[in-house]
């Protein structure tokens, strides 16, 4: 039987891809978007960051008390 994924869980998977699409561009990855133009890759790096911290802070929230991990 799974275990159920909890909201916690979600929240730390996100971040893991977050971190993941960061390092693809610090390796110089490209985007672009479905119809060719590319992504602003500055913006796109500036917007995964900021979504990495805004994760950060709440996964401390909503993890375990210190001690209790």
């Amino acid at each position: 039987m799974a275990v159920p994924e909890t909201e916690l869980d979600r929240l730390k998977a996100r971040r893991v891809t977050l971190i993941y699409r960061l390092d693809l561009i610090s390796q110089g990855a490209r985007l672009s978007y479905e119809d060719g133009t590319p992504v602003d890759m500055a913006s796109e790096k500036s917007r995964l960051e900021d979504e990495v911290t805004r994760l950060d802070r709440k996964i401390t929230v909503m993890g375990p008390a210190a001690g209790q991990a």
